[in-house]
């Protein structure tokens, strides 16, 4: 209970402001991959031979016998369902991407070195997709009030003022900027018509009250995002002898997502001054980041192989955007001028990634087939955000409520002369340490290939469920999402 409650204080005292939230959704991964990988869950660190295996290991370019390229095509599907004090809402939605594109150039060496092999890969690939709705509707307990007052309580009424002459929209990117974002939403609270001073007469006056007068409030709230994390990357390995596969990866990660909320709330008591309010965020996010991964295979007897590999942390340089409106039956006449055209530039900020180790290994049956097991570790609560004199909150909290996490995946590939026949199955730890919060997730996934001679067809269904929380402001709504994805590949070999 005590992390639980640590989290909602960040969550909702930071608003759209940078928090635990945004650290964690930039970490995590999501094998937007090609099918192959996707139909055995990812379970690839010892067996390498597929461009999406070079995330997890570099060494497995090494594997490849021949220059090949690869194109994946995928259609993701997610459903959520929200339970919001006692009301339940679905959403779906879906998309179409192009995933995963690369290629690998094989350098075969002819002479009599023990190192026989070199290959240089670029693999371009979504990590994470951040395309996703909710609705989520029901009676709170509480309203938008709590929101303002949070911030609003302990602030001079003469610092979330206008000046005299000033106009509305220029004082609200003006105290955004001067003052800060506590400053700017209690001057939205005011001016909206949502929360007064208990003293209109007195610039000092510190306390303020709400105008709305309930029991239960109607809120609907709606949540949609757009954008993905994709990475680049720029791979180098080598074969020595026979059983033994080196590689380096250096990445180059980018982040563009844009995220919207607008809560309507209404449903007070009839007495209530305040009738109605609608309260809309916009916030947009760019990051830059860079990451490398070393990684080894080793075959041993019997058709057994090992792999390792360390991907380090992904050091991001994140710039974000906020524009929002309001409105209220009390809203003050030039409310409507605060809307999309007035942006606040935030300050660009740092953030580290956690590193992920894995260990894997693996059995090749003949030509029969194959059995993989992956086990990855990430350490959630070293993730960290900069300059420290900005999110010495933001960082403690992380380490107080966020833990490491293990990670299986388990896949299988049967074969029937050019036809192969593929399984998997994937649990993830949540990195919380109160699984009230969020939930373990498990997904599995089936596939089907087919060899033309130089071209590979691959096809794959995946799917993951995970239960999560989401925070309407000062409250929990319970979400249950379901994500799938079916894919294409294409390989070409040269």
């Amino acid at each position: 209970m005590k992390h639980l409650l640590l989290l909602l204080t960040l969550i909702s005292f930071s608003g759209f402001s940078q928090n635990i939230d945004d650290a964690l959704l930039y970490s995590t991964e999501n094998n937007y991959s090609s099918a192959r990988y996707q139909a055995m869950s990812g379970a690839f660190g010892a067996l390498g031979g597929d461009l999406s295996a070079i995330n997890d290991n570099p060494a497995g370019s090494a594997v490849f016998k021949n220059s090949l390229m690869t194109a994946s095509l995928s259609v993701n599907n997610k459903n959520n369902k929200a339970v919001y004090f006692g009301t339940q809402t679905d959403t779906n939605d879906s998309n179409l991407n192009i995933n995963q594109l690369g290629g690998a150039l094989v350098l075969k060496d002819t002479g009599s070195s023990d190192w026989n092999k070199i290959v240089i890969a670029l693999n371009f690939e979504q990590n994470q997709s951040f395309n996703t709705e909710y609705f989520i509707s029901g009676k709170s307990d509480t309203s938008l009030n709590t929101y303002f007052l949070n911030y609003a309580n302990g602030l001079a009424f003469q610092d979330i003022q206008a000046l005299s002459g000033e106009l509305i929209e220029e004082a609200y990117l003006n105290i955004g900027a001067y003052s800060g974002y506590d400053y700017q939403q209690a001057f939205l609270g005011y001016y909206a018509g949502i929360i007064d001073p208990v003293d209109a007469s007195n610039p000092l006056n510190t306390n303020y009250i709400g105008t709305a007068s309930y029991t239960t409030a109607n809120q609907d709230y709606y949540y949609s995002s757009t954008g993905n994390n994709s990475k680049l990357n720029f791979n180098f390995a080598t074969q020595y002898k026979n059983d033994l596969y080196l590689g380096l990866s250096l990445n180059a990660h980018t982040i563009d997502t844009r995220k919207a909320t607008t809560i309507k709330e209404n449903g007070y008591h009839s007495t209530s001054a305040l009738k109605f309010s609608r309260f809309s965020n916009y916030l947009n996010t760019q990051a830059r980041g860079f990451s490398f991964q070393l990684g080894l295979i080793k075959k041993m007897k019997n058709g057994l192989r090992l792999g390792a590999s360390f991907q380090s942390p992904t050091w991001y340089t994140v710039s974000e955007e906020l524009s929002q409106s309001i409105n209220s039956n009390l809203a003050d006449a030039d409310i409507g001028y605060i809307g999309t055209n007035q942006i606040n530039i935030f300050e660009d900020y740092k953030l580290r990634t956690p590193l992920k180790l894995t260990g894997s290994a693996a059995m090749v049956i003949g030509k029969k087939g194959l059995i993989s097991v992956d086990y990855h570790y990430k350490d959630y609560n070293n993730i960290k955000m900069k300059p420290n004199s900005s999110f010495n909150t933001v960082n403690a909290e992380i380490s107080q409520v966020l833990k490491g996490t293990n990670e299986i995946n388990i896949g299988g590939e049967y074969r029937i002369e050019k036809t192969s026949l593929r399984a998997g199955y994937r649990f993830e730890e949540t990195p919380f340490k109160n699984k009230s919060v969020a939930g373990d997730l498990t997904g599995y996934s089936l596939g089907f290939g087919y060899n033309f001679g130089r071209t590979k067809l691959d096809l794959a269904y995946s799917q993951n469920n995970q239960r999560n929380s989401h925070l309407v402001y000062d409250n929990l709504a319970a979400l249950n999402e379901r994500k799938s994805n079916f894919v294409a590949s294409l390989t070409y070999n040269f």
